[in-house]
């Protein structure tokens, strides 16, 4: 039996590969976008206190080019949008230098970290997450999270196996949905980030329900956007009627000041990090899998290589061609 961590989380997130498909006729192919799920699962150690242990977003989400970058990045890796159509405001630095005297946020400590990583459907990942949590024994340990996005499917995955998980949404993408929608609503430069940085601090304290009736009345003010037409990406009365959906489908799960105080880790990062690590294998531009088995087999050694355990060993030792594994007789 695998040792018991003290607080667990399993995070799980996507996002598209590009595949062709074959077409109508001979050596016709159709490019088609495939999702590609990737869980993370970690024991962390980290200590519960009596009050929220950093009340203020870290400065890290105050910083213009910071937040510029860490926006263009998400969007990118999701397959939404390029990084330059997708968000507004310049193009940030290449690496924005650190910020001096910034404490480290009192976040949990990573102790081991397994992955996962698949082409197939919410119904089959579901078991797939399941099986290992359970092999890692994390249905015992005393703290338990489970960190999703605002996809649908991440969260009936939580409820089919994961129910005794708090279910946390990544702040990392509220953050994303309000710097988009606090550019859109307009005005100068400052006026726009100071909306934005009003609706982060909101949002991180607790306060969603405040940020939903200013996004609300913004709504009315601008329109909403025409049901069944195309909009564009950067219409404004799309990005603020997404921020309104986004947060008024997940307020139920950004009791952020709570999740701090327990000790549970309220951002993806352990798992944005990854898909990136995938994204730079299976991804790129003008790069299409005409045999998505073959992505498959690739997201799996993927997943081994980067598991913090014997993963990588055992894959080779039971993959199919193996000339040590033990063949049933015909």
């Amino acid at each position: 039996m695998a040792t018991t961590p003290e607080v667990v989380a399993v995070e799980v997130d996507g996002g598209r590969l590009r595949t062709r498909e074959a077409g109508c006729g001979p050596g016709v192919h159709q490019a088609q976008n495939k999702e590609d799920k990737v869980a993370c699962l970690v024991g962390l150690h980290s200590e519960v206190q009596e009050q929220d242990p950093q009340p203020e977003p870290p400065q890290s989400f105050l910083e213009p080019r910071r937040v510029q970058r860490l926006v263009r990045q998400m969007k990118g890796q999701a397959g939404e949008a390029t990084p330059e159509e997708a968000v507004p405001g310049g193009a940030p630095d290449p690496e924005p230098p650190p910020t001096e005297g910034e404490a480290p946020a009192p976040s949990p400590r990573r102790r081991l970290r397994t992955c996962l990583a698949s082409l197939a459907d919410s119904r089959s990942f579901g078991p797939m997450v399941a099986a290992e949590a359970k092999e890692r024994d994390f249905y015992r340990a005393k703290r338990r999270a489970f960190l999703g996005d605002g996809a649908a499917y991440n969260w009936w995955i939580q409820k089919a196996y994961f129910k005794d998980f708090e279910p946390i949404t990544d702040f990392l993408h509220v953050l994303c949905y309000l710097y988009l929608a606090g550019w859109a609503v307009g005005g100068d430069e400052a006026q726009r980030w100071s909306r934005y940085v009003g609706w982060l601090r909101a949002c991180w304290q607790g306060r969603v329900q405040e940020v939903l009736k200013e996004l609300g009345a913004w709504q009315g003010r601008i329109g909403v956007p025409p049901a069944g037409e195309g909009v564009d990406a950067k219409d404004p009365r799309r990005l603020v009627a997404e921020a309104l959906s986004y947060l008024g489908h997940n307020q139920s799960r950004m009791a952020y000041p709570r999740y701090r105080q327990a000790g549970l880790p309220i951002t993806s990062s352990l798992v944005e990090s990854l898909v990136g690590d995938f994204n730079a294998r299976v991804k790129g531009r003008g790069k299409f899998w005409n045999r998505p088995e073959g992505a498959e087999a690739i997201l799996q050694l993927r997943a081994a290589v980067l598991s913090e355990d014997d993963r990588l060993a055992r894959h080779f030792a039971q993959r199919p061609g193996c000339p040590h594994r033990r063949r049933k007789a015909a």
